[in-house]
């Protein structure tokens, strides 16, 4: 640790002696440890226990699963003492975790077989490790920050799962002027994968979002004893289905705080607005089940609207806790849990649909009166999503019956007095229904300002389309549609990256999306016609069908609008261009779908969408959804990571606008920089003042947080970028030329290339994605990074960054600080366009070709393999067989497979045989070994137990020997994965 270190550790350790903690500078190893634990225990729970009782419930306790400990010390349990009698036991005090002893340790180490790890701070409460905090003298990414504690956890035999420290449940990592926090998981979700999807990583806020990042203040606000106790025990969520634990983020916890306050206080009603995508189940979800537990409350309902939010919404609250709110499938049964005094009715999830007709008292079924019990108790109702067609209607109705309720709705979108539809009429005075007006105030705000800003939503990249030569059109005038469509597909690939991401086609009617459909057959046919080398887009198209009687498509129809009306012209005409969509979408998919089962049908397309999954070897692109031409639907609540852009032919306006717009800026890892948007009905206008409306507070120019740069401005930072680094290779005496990267001396100036050209190629990648550039502007930046020498530059950084990389992954101490803080971010050069079958076909044309008349030689088609990160641990094998190809023999694609498929394989078999031979082992025992790890991509301990069990060895031999094994055969693992992740792997490599 540097004296800055150890500085920083001593003022936090006075920061939280202020706040009440022991210090505990005699706890420096594994049997303090366990012996202040006992002590503590003992304490609590009121017994002496003797060595063998101790030992047996450390031998209970102590786990490697992460979420089995969360669960552990949060529950009551039970182990047996020496006379056979139970004892049962508590970790912590459960009841009140402000009751509890809470310490600090520092430079703790932990020494177990194969590990001598020591760690900066820890903060016990009642003895067990909860906190770990790591501290760094200088500014360091929190991705890497955090990858670091990954790596450190998942290596074998760590305190982290053989000791106390298997229940840290939260990990806190500060420089002093930035603090970040996570956590805590098993392996599965507590790894970076080859798409670097990474763990949410928080820092904490203030009610009014401003962020607390200074270490001193921070520990005020987030590690107070009482409130550490809360975030613990209050504000994490084990998520049974998944085995995961979730931290809430600071503005959801502090919108349950107001809706708790408000049911405590018994002060009204309430709004939180909180924008799409910011995780409002959760929130509910945990309001909800607080409220469960207070015994002023009679019922809690979570109204939703539609069915299948009814169904989502249910499975999410199960999946937070497992059976914790159980399926309504009709009134009748919303009325019998309303009337029942089980616990496990206390929260029900039901629609409004089901509400209404609860209420209505001229139901045959004389729902109301059967629930008059309930008119003087007290209710607590959450809306999600407050402002549905049916809310209005209903929420007289509610208040009438229920006059004690208390109501609080959830809203990405308020409706004000500007965007206000509904009207109610009190004697002659007609006023506008805003979210004020129906509930009375707001709890707590979290716009997509502030989401934006702290990178929860991406900003987006809007496109207002001109056709070239000509001036804008008038706003909300519509273009032809072959236009529109000769514009989708010349700017497709650009916009999603390749086809990695797909897209929304926002329509304005029911005609609209089937003539779009039609024609978008019709174009597409005859350019593969004309053209052998295109590649058609996937498309589907989704409306609702005419309802005729049937409830679910009725309930459904009920918040689409434009869909709703669409339907009563000339039904028999929809329902037959459905039932061809639908068939062409069974052709085209494998599917069975029918009409009259709609909703199958719309489930599979969100399922399509959702689950892009990118390479295409994980998942192929015939099975993939390019653009889905919608009217209504997909364009409220909707979901999806891979979902990128928007077309938007129809007019849209404040929520409705906002709400469209932000189906495409999912978060999901670097190669997806923002939300693309191409506008064909010049609604600049109608977007400017969406943004103004919705900014939630007085923001000074809110566009440029809420938009990414213009080009011209995102070019010029490209040119600085590229100036710096062309500086940085002159100062080290070096031609900013690729093949001088291997020339640079020391690993400090190897970090700092990684650093600047990573700032190159994020530049480059935002650029890539823009559709609205110009001639001029596509040269400009071809001429500040050709295309040549933008490949070299990223096949080096992929020759450093991998070098670097086995640096920083070796433990014995000699990892320069420049290197151990590198975050590499290897899919910012992964191609989408550039995948396996791809390359495949480049090597035969390559060899088809006659010499003379190459497009690409051997050499340039080994640079574009080794400038792709997604070959990073093929690419020397893709290389050698290249290079050892017959020159002047033809080949088609599928010879080229086989024989690159017959290479690999005797290049593993040489490659298993040598190992096996250095090992001792049998060459058919290892490649079964293998070939089950690759085939179930788990690596199994046990199993590699069972290979070296013939050798004989003692447990010491026999460990030393698996470890050698293991270093000699995690790069072969690793190139046969081809990129995916091997579950237990990294706890071998060095």
């Amino acid at each position: 640790m540097t004296g800055a270190e150890a500085q920083i550790e001593r003022d936090l350790i006075s920061k939280l002696q202020e706040l009440k903690y022991e210090y505990r500078p005699d706890i420096q190893d594994r049997f303090g440890i366990e012996r202040n634990f006992r002590t503590k225990f003992e304490e609590l729970n009121r017994v002496r226990l003797s060595d063998s009782e101790f030992a047996r419930l450390l031998e209970k306790i102590v786990t490697e699963d992460v979420f089995a400990a969360a669960k552990s010390l949060r529950e009551r349990d039970t182990i047996e003492r020496d006379d056979g009698t139970p004892l049962n036991f508590t970790l912590v005090n459960i009841r009140d975790w402000c009751k509890n002893s809470f310490e600090i340790v520092n430079q703790l180490r932990i020494n177990t077989d194969n590990s001598h790890h020591r760690y900066d701070v820890i903060l016990l409460i009642n003895g067990i490790p909860v906190v770990q905090i790591e501290l760094k003298a200088h500014s360091v990414s929190p991705r890497r920050a955090m990858q670091q504690i990954v790596e450190y956890k998942s290596q074998q035999g760590t305190g982290y799962s053989r000791t106390l420290l298997c229940f840290i449940q939260l990990f806190i990592v500060s420089n002093r002027n930035e603090t970040w926090y996570f956590a805590n998981n098993n392996e599965e979700h507590f790894s970076f994968n080859a798409d670097e999807r990474f763990l949410p990583i928080y820092q904490f806020a203030a009610e009014d979002n401003r962020k607390i990042g200074r270490l001193d203040e921070f520990a005020d606000k987030f590690l107070a004893k009482c409130t550490l106790g809360q975030m613990i025990s209050r504000y994490m969520v084990a998520v049974a289905s998944e085995q995961k634990l979730l931290m809430m983020r600071p503005y959801q916890i502090y919108a349950v705080k107001a809706i708790v306050e408000c049911i405590q206080q018994n002060i009204g009603n309430g709004y939180v607005w909180h924008t799409t995508g910011s995780g409002k189940t959760l929130t509910s979800f945990k309001a909800s089940t607080l409220l469960k537990d207070n015994p002023d409350i009679e019922k809690c309902l979570f109204v939703v609207d539609r069915k299948d939010l009814d169904k989502q919404t249910r499975e999410e609250f199960n999946r937070f806790q497992a059976g914790c709110v159980e399926e309504n499938t009709n009134t009748e049964a919303l009325v019998r849990r309303l009337l029942s005094d089980d616990y496990a009715d206390k929260v029900i999830v039901t629609t409004i649909q089901k509400l209404g007709l609860a209420l209505d008292g001229t139901n045959k079924r004389n729902y109301k009166a059967r629930l008059q019990p309930l008119a003087d108790k007290r209710i607590a109702f959450i809306f999600d999503e407050c402002h549905r067609s049916q809310f209005g209607k209903n929420h007289d109705a509610i208040k009438e019956f229920f006059p004690r309720a208390q109501l609080f709705g959830f809203t990405g979108t308020p409706i004000f007095e500007k965007n206000a539809r509904y009207e109610q009429v009190e004697g002659e005075q007609a006023s506008l229904r805003t979210t004020e007006t129906l509930f009375e105030r707001s709890l707590h705000e979290y716009t997509i300002t502030h989401a934006i800003e702290d990178q929860n939503v991406l900003r987006f990249h809007i496109d207002y389309y001109k056709a070239e030569g000509e001036k804008l059109s008038k706003p909300g005038e519509a273009l032809k549609k072959e236009k529109v469509i000769e514009t989708i597909l010349a700017k497709h690939d650009a916009a999603t990256a390749g086809r990695k991401f797909n897209a929304i086609l926002a329509t304005a009617s029911i005609n609209e999306a089937i003539e779009y459909w039609e024609k978008f057959k019709t174009v597409q046919a005859a350019r593969a016609a004309a053209d052998p080398e295109f590649r058609p887009l996937n498309i589907a198209c989704v409306f609702s069908p005419p309802a005729e009687g049937n409830p679910d498509v009725r309930q459904l129809q009920e918040d689409l609008q434009q869909e709703l009306e669409d339907n009563k012209v000339d039904p028999d005409a929809k329902k037959q261009a459905l039932r061809a969509i639908i068939d062409d979408y069974n052709t085209q998919y494998g599917t069975n779908h029918r009409i009259a089962e709609f909703d199958q049908y719309y489930q599979d397309v969100q399922k399509r969408i959702k689950d892009q999954k990118w390479p295409n070897a994980d998942f192929p692109h015939a099975k993939k959804i390019d653009v889905t031409i919608v009217v209504d639907m997909l364009l409220t609540g909707f979901d999806s990571k891979f979902l990128n852009t928007l077309y938007v032919d129809k007019n849209l306006k404040h929520h409705g606008l906002i709400q469209a717009f932000s189906r495409t800026n999912r978060v999901l890892n670097d190669s997806k920089p923002y939300g693309n948007i191409l506008d064909f009905r010049s609604q600049q206008g109608s977007v400017e003042e969406a943004i103004a409306l919705f900014s939630g507070e007085s923001v000074d120019a809110p566009a440029t947080i809420w938009l990414v740069d213009p080009a011209p401005k995102v070019i010029a930072s490209l040119t600085d970028a590229v100036k710096r680094l062309d500086e940085f290779m002159v100062s080290q005496g070096l031609e900013a030329r690729p093949d001088e990267v291997a020339n640079l001396k020391g690993d400090a100036a190897r970090g700092q290339f990684i650093e600047l050209f990573k700032g190159v190629q994020r530049l480059k990648t935002q650029l890539d994605q823009y559709t609205d550039l110009e001639e001029e502007q596509r040269a400009e930046i071809a001429k500040t990074v050709p295309p040549e020498t933008l490949q070299g530059f990223r096949s080096a950084y992929l020759e450093t960054a991998q070098r670097l990389r086995a640096k920083q992954q070796r433990q014995d101490g000699e990892v320069a600080p420049e290197v151990d803080l590198l975050d590499f971010e290897f899919v910012l050069f992964a191609s989408a366009v550039i995948d396996y079958d791809y390359i495949m076909g480049l090597i035969a044309k390559m060899t088809q070709a006659p010499a003379g008349k190459r497009t690409m030689n051997r050499e340039q088609l080994i640079g574009l393999i080794q400038s792709d990160a997604k070959f990073i641990d093929e690419r020397e094998d893709i290389a050698e067989y290249i290079r050892g190809l017959p020159a002047d023999q033809p080949l088609n694609e599928v010879e080229i497979k086989a024989g690159y498929d017959a290479f690999k394989a005797e290049k593993k078999a040489a490659e298993l045989t040598s190992i096996a031979t250095a090992h001792g082992l049998e060459v058919s025992a290892l490649q079964g070994f293998v070939d089950e790890i690759i085939r179930r991509r788990i690596f199994d301990g046990d199993a590699l137990s069972d290979l070296m069990a013939p050798l004989g060895l003692g447990w010491k031999a026999r460990t030393q020997k698996e470890l050698a094994l293991m270093e000699a055969l995690t790069p072969l693992l690793h190139r046969l994965a081809e990129g995916r992740e091997i579950s237990g792997l990294s706890a071998y490599e060095q």
